[in-house]
């Protein structure tokens, strides 16, 4: 029997209800031996499941039915649930008063008309002067002249992805990575290579047949881990043994302006990414580009060739935000902001394997058994918390951790406050006691 066909009688059962969202299918042996097939075709069915979203597999578990189709979190439309921790796009209260202030004056006629002409990749002198300024970290600041610019962070991935990887060629990524970055591969025909990682973050023992590696060393999304000084020089060290260009995805590294990017220490082989998705807002963002002179022309390339170069207008709003200091304003409240947020879920999951960054606008929660990550998704959105299990992030499909990520910054903080009680609770009880046995 074809294993397209037992895969089409298992998603039978999952729209029927037979098997319902946590439900965990047998052992792959003993399911071949219930259908009389082969071991390796019970295999292909339960990786077909896993490619259609039916299925996912826990790390040390098994195999279970999903609580939703299968996860694009970043690439989705906001939660429909009350209470999003999915997105993370911080927005503050004060913001709209400040950035309308500042961008005022752009609508005189004769300020207006700057932000009237045709996209370019390069930007004002004036634009890549203001984004070299606010783009350093730590003791790094990229020279102006390798700045460009892109409509948004995504379309500065998909352009750097494009300039160093051709189709069928391998990327390596940290083994839990930004969701858009899977969906961008994707289409791009690039193959993703999960990288081992531990509690400093990616391992420098890098897999053959690479051409290019794709990190967040700052404040990795999910897992919140910050890259210590010690594994950054040893991972340098590897990517130049292996002649390796790597992309620096620094959106979160605002919130800690202390940590410097991979460009400090491997300034000729690294590109690093950023936007004003996080730091201003995701109606008003702006994607940065730094590339490395021997890279420069290539990626820049890449960004007119996909249509990714940055509007006119929103290049000039970002300029003026980030010259006269309205950016800078927002973003120390930001960070004033995250650090309140996390001290308010080291208090209301006290007792619970939760890893974060003091400074991060997202934790990573490892559940308390029995919970499966599924199962659990699912319990918290019949409560209205949208939560976004580990299986959205795995690179390797079909296996992920027993956890969720909880992205912090949507909610007012007391709405926060309740929903993270309401998890807590939820936690501390069991599948049954939730109805979602």
């Amino acid at each position: 029997m074809d294993y397209r066909t037992i895969a089409d009688a298992v998603a039978a059962d999952v729209a029927a209800g037979r098997l319902r969202p946590g439900d965990q299918l047998p052992p792959q042996r003993r399911f071949a031996r219930q259908r009389g097939i082969a071991v390796s075709t019970a295999a292909r069915v339960y990786g077909e499941l896993v490619r259609r979203g039916l299925a996912v597999g826990e790390t040390g578990r098994g195999t279970f039915i999903r609580a939703a189709p299968k996860p694009e979190s970043a690439l989705a439309e906001p939660a429909a649930a009350t209470v999003d921790l999915e997105l993370n796009f911080p927005v503050l209260p004060e913001q709209p008063a400040l950035i309308a202030a500042s961008l005022g004056p752009l609508l005189r006629p004769d300020l207006l008309v700057q932000g009237l002409g045709p996209s370019v990749v390069t930007g004002s002198a004036e634009a890549r002067a203001e984004a070299a300024r606010v783009l350093g970290r730590g003791e790094w600041a990229p020279d102006a002249s390798e700045v460009l610019f892109t409509g948004n962070g995504r379309q500065a991935i998909a352009a750097a992805m494009a300039a160093l990887v051709p189709a069928g060629e391998r990327l390596g990524v940290e083994a839990l990575t930004y969701p858009v970055v899977k969906g961008i591969a994707a289409r791009l025909g690039v193959t993703l290579v999960p990288l081992e990682m531990d509690s400093s973050g990616v391992v420098p023992d890098l897999p053959p047949r690479l051409r290019a590696v794709y990190l967040q060393p700052a404040l990795h999304n999910p897992l919140g881990v910050t890259m210590p000084a010690a594994r950054r020089a040893e991972l340098a060290e590897a990517l130049r043994e292996r002649d390796l260009p790597v992309i620096d995805d620094g959106i979160n590294g605002f919130l800690r302006p202390d940590v410097a990017p991979l460009a400090e220490i491997a300034p000729e082989r690294t590109i690093v990414l950023d936007s004003l998705s996080k730091r201003l807002a995701p109606g008003m963002t702006l994607g940065f580009v730094v590339a490395p002179p021997v890279l420069r022309d290539r990626v820049a390339a890449a960004v007119r060739s996909g249509g990714w170069a940055a509007a006119q207008f929103p290049l000039v709003a970002a300029t003026r935000l980030m010259a006269d200091g309205t950016l800078a304003k927002i973003e120390s409240a930001k960070r004033d902001d995250a650090m309140a947020r996390q001290s308010l879920v080291r208090e209301r999951l006290a007792g619970f394997s939760v890893r974060a960054d003091p400074r991060a606008y997202h934790c990573w929660w490892q559940l308390p058994e029995p919970w499966r990550a599924e199962t659990f998704v699912a319990a918290a959105a019949r409560r209205g918390i949208a939560v976004t299990p580990a299986a959205a992030f795995a690179v390797s499909p079909g296996w992920a951790p027993t956890a969720v990520r909880l992205a912090l910054a949507s909610p007012r903080i007391d709405v926060l406050a309740g929903a993270l009680d309401t998890l807590a609770a939820l936690a501390r009880s069991s599948p049954e006691d939730s109805g979602m046995e």
